[in-house]
């Protein structure tokens, strides 16, 4: 008899989040498991595609009565992961509880006194040991064997054991996601990260890790860069439209440009296959690692959009927050994008702890002044596990008062970092916004470069919110 798992990836979708991409972190965690393993049965639900209460997403895992379920969670919506586990408990009491994904690589140990009916963390990369949890299934005692996974053995006690959660080195050897567990084009409807709704797409990652260290961000997969080969890329954008007769992809790679000689390898790749292809990187590409011969490589394999990070326009905040943007290179590869007709998304942050008036304006001034057409104008967050949050608590820990995690906006959070009075700081928040996007010829280029003009309307409400209260509750 197999086993049955479910996979299940928290979240909502609200006026602040209205987006929902296919859950790629469970998706690979499927397909490496079913390879690896024939007598199991999996099924993934995303619940920030439907929408499911906590009660009708209870309903749904109790009904498939699983062996096991696995939770991917960020901070956002950790709250919602004891309300699942403490139900599901009550109900099917020897099923297993495991908790990956962000918010287990932040928190760790603390998960279990956060929720005490979890039964396993997996903090960081989890194929090769959720593989294993599941061989161990149903003696618990054989996860001891599992390096740098935390579970509460019989009795109840808390045991951490040693080594580093082992990491896939080749990317190229991982199987394809398992997209016949997701219903793709459910997805097509509904805003994704790229900032083109409504499209016949699909997400790839083709890389893991990050070898920079901002403070604001996690280490889930480590601070070494592993990549797919351009190989493998175009190999599966080949599968990908060959079964869903689709050019549209995005990448969620946080640095694709990382290695100069991969984009090139793959831009030429794409040319050879004849490959007409819509390319977009939402979660933003490395903007001073950029170089005349990238920017056309990415436009020629087909790049109509993607994000730049700048976060701050503050030289002195870049080496405070560890990002070392060199920043008049980002300015040179938003002229250089914008030559190409590549549609770019800015990614800013307001309210780093020691900023300052003038450098909140230097980093509205630097955004402003670029060929950026949109800009996302983020409220700086502490999130546990990371440098900035042990930073807040050693040096401002009457700070943690003002934070909130559940369901957080980040443009719109209450929270403020800095030592200037809040109604100043928020209203820089509405400067920000004032001075970027009532800028005529901005609003010029936006119209003539963004691929669905029409559809921008969407966007207005939330627009709208920003630009006359500056600070909206989240909703």
């Amino acid at each position: 008899m197999g086993i049955k798992i479910v996979l299940v990836n928290l979240g909502y979708r609200k006026l602040m989040y209205p987006d929902a991409t296919p859950p790629m972190g469970i998706m690979y965690l499927a397909s490496f498991l079913r390879e690896r393993k024939k007598d199991v049965e999996v099924k993934i639900i995303n619940q920030r595609l439907e929408n499911y209460t906590p009660e009708e997403l209870v309903k749904v895992i109790y009904d498939i009565k699983p062996n096991i379920v696995g939770i991917s969670s960020s901070t956002l919506f950790a709250y919602i992961i004891p309300i699942i586990s403490d139900t599901l408990k009550q109900l099917l009491p020897d099923t297993w509880i495991v908790l990956g994904g962000p918010h287990a690589s932040a928190i760790k140990k603390q998960a279990f006194i956060d929720c005490e009916n979890l039964d396993i963390v997996v903090p960081g990369e989890g194929e090769i040991a959720f593989h294993q949890v599941v061989e161990s299934y149903p003696q618990k005692k054989d996860l001891c064997k599992i390096p740098g996974i935390i579970w509460k053995d019989a009795n109840g006690e808390i045991i951490e054991n040693a080594g580093g959660i082992p990491i896939i080195s080749d990317l190229d050897h991982l199987p394809f996601p398992a997209y016949d567990l997701i219903d793709l084009p459910r997805y097509w409807k509904i805003r994704s990260m790229t900032l083109v709704p409504r499209r016949s797409y699909a997400s790839l990652v083709s890389s893991r890790g990050c070898p920079y260290h901002c403070i604001w961000c996690h280490s889930i997969f480590g601070k070494k860069i592993r990549f797919t080969s351009a190989e493998r890329i175009v190999e599966e954008i080949k599968w990908l439209n060959k079964k869903y007769d689709i050019v549209d992809f995005e990448f969620l790679d946080d640095n694709f440009n990382f290695r100069q000689q991969r984009v090139f390898e793959f831009a030429e790749l794409v040319k050879k296959n004849d490959l007409k292809l819509k390319l977009s990187f939402p979660n933003a590409i490395r903007a001073d690692l950029v170089t005349e011969e990238v920017v056309e490589s990415l436009y020629e394999a087909g790049t109509f959009t993607c994000s730049l990070a700048l976060e701050t326009g503050s030289p002195r905040l870049q080496k405070f927050t560890c990002k070392n943007l060199d920043i008049p290179k980002f300015i040179k590869t938003t002229e250089m994008m914008d030559k190409k007709g590549i549609y770019i998304h800015g990614f800013c942050m307001l309210g780093f702890p020691t900023e300052t008036e003038e450098e909140l304006q230097q980093t509205i001034d630097v955004a402003a002044n670029s060929k950026l057409h949109t800009a996302t104008f983020f409220t700086v967050i502490p999130f546990p596990g990371t440098p900035m949050y042990e930073w807040v608590k050693q040096n401002k820990p009457e700070k943690f008062k003002e934070v909130d995690y559940r369901d957080v906006c980040f443009v719109s959070a209450k929270v403020n970092l800095t030592d200037i009075p809040d109604d100043i700081f928020f209203g820089y928040q509405r400067k920000a916004n004032i001075q970027f996007f009532f800028n005529l010829n901005r609003i010029f280029r936006v119209l003539k470069t963004y691929p669905k003009p029409l559809s921008l309307v969407i966007y207005v409400p939330t627009y709208i919110a920003r630009l006359t209260k500056g600070i909206v509750s989240p909703s």
